[in-house]
C-alpha cells in the first residue's frame, strides 16, 4: 500500500473532516513523527506534556491533577500501568537486535478486555516499533477507536514514546514515519 506520508496536523485536521458526523471504519493514514505536537484549545502544549509524561510513569508535578478531567479523556486515556517497563524492553530489543520485529508496546489491563467497562477496554492497543532503511525510529499504532478531538493527546503520547525509545538507544535516531491504523474514527466520544 502506497499513501502520502503527512504532517501530525494535517492528519488530524483530515481526520476531524472525514469523521465529522459520521463514523469511520479502518481509518489509516502515514504520519512524519519529526512534529508529533498538534496543540488545541483543549491541548495545549502544557496538557500534552502532563499527560504523556503521566503515562509515561515519570515524575509528575503537583499541577497534573488540574489538567485530568473526562472533557480529555478520563481513565480511558490512562495507559501508565508497566509503561517504563515496556519501553525499557523495546529498547533493549533493538539494541540486541535492531532489525527485530519484536518491539511491541502493547496495552492491555486484562487479558479479555470487558466491553463493559471502558477502563479495560483501552483506545491504543500496540505499537510496534524499527528503525528503517534511513535509520529511523518508525512504527506502526495500532487504536481499537479514535475520536478526533482526541488524536493531538494520543499522537503526543506516541512521539513522546517513539522519543523516550530513540534518545536510549545508542545511535539517537530521529523519528521516521508513523502507520497509524483506527478500526472506529468517530469526532468526539458521544
Amino acid at each position: 500500500m502506497t499513501m502520502e506520508q503527512q504532517s501530525c496536523r494535517s492528519a488530524w485536521m483530515h481526520m476531524s473532516a472525514a469523521s465529522k458526523g459520521q463514523q469511520v471504519r479502518n481509518f489509516v493514514q502515514l504520519l512524519d513523527m519529526s512534529d508529533y505536537l498538534v496543540e488545541t484549545e483543549l491541548f495545549p502544549r502544557e496538557v500534552l506534556e502532563a499527560y504523556s509524561a503521566f503515562n509515561m510513569e515519570k515524575e509528575i508535578t503537583a499541577e497534573h491533577a488540574q489538567y485530568v478531567n473526562e472533557q480529555r479523556g478520563g481513565s480511558q486515556g490512562d495507559y501508565r500501568e508497566g509503561m517504563a517497563r515496556k519501553v525499557a524492553n523495546v529498547v533493549d530489543c533493538l539494541v540486541r537486535y535492531p532489525q527485530s520485529k519484536r518491539a511491541v508496546i502493547t496495552v492491555c489491563n486484562e487479558p479479555m478486555p470487558d466491553h463493559s467497562d471502558d477502563t479495560n477496554a483501552k483506545c491504543l492497543r500496540e505499537l510496534h516499533l524499527y528503525l528503517d532503511e534511513e535509520n529511523k525510529l518508525s512504527g506502526t499504532v495500532f487504536f481499537r477507536a479514535q475520536a478526533a478531538f482526541l488524536f493531538p493527546k494520543n499522537i503526543h503520547l506516541v512521539g513522546s514514546i517513539m522519543s523516550e525509545i530513540a534518545r536510549q538507544l545508542p545511535q539517537q535516531p530521529a523519528l521516521g514515519s508513523l502507520f497509524y491504523l483506527a478500526t472506529v474514527l468517530v469526532a468526539d466520544r458521544s
